[in-house]
């Protein structure tokens, strides 16, 4: 059963192939730093004890989620980065496979 897979992208900008940063290597350098810090400030809001401190970089987490968001949605529409439409029979499959996990989880809901 090989179906090739449908690929969703949106035709690539096209920009000048020069030793100098493009816009696609800014975009993309912001995007690598945008992820960085969400995942810097994740951990500190794990380690947070003061209740103020935490609601405030809580903030400023969210902020920055959401900016690396609308990058990645840039990048999208520009072309730059491209999905694989999902097989319905299989997001099925590996549904029912992950679903019987929930049972093994130390706390039930």
């Amino acid at each position: 059963m090989s179906q090739q897979q449908q690929k969703i992208q949106n035709p690539e900008m096209q920009i000048q192939k020069t030793p100098q940063m493009n816009d696609r290597d800014f975009i993309n350098d912001i995007l690598a730093m945008e992820k960085s810090m969400t995942n810097s400030y994740s951990v500190a809001l794990n380690e947070m004890s003061h209740g103020q401190l935490y609601q405030d970089l809580s903030s400023v987490f969210n902020q920055t989620q959401d900016c690396q968001r609308e990058l990645y949605n840039v990048m999208f529409q520009k072309g730059f980065y491209s999905l694989e439409a999902a097989d319905g029979q299989k997001l099925d499959q590996t549904y029912q496979q992950f679903s019987g996990y929930s049972s093994q989880f130390p706390y039930q809901q």
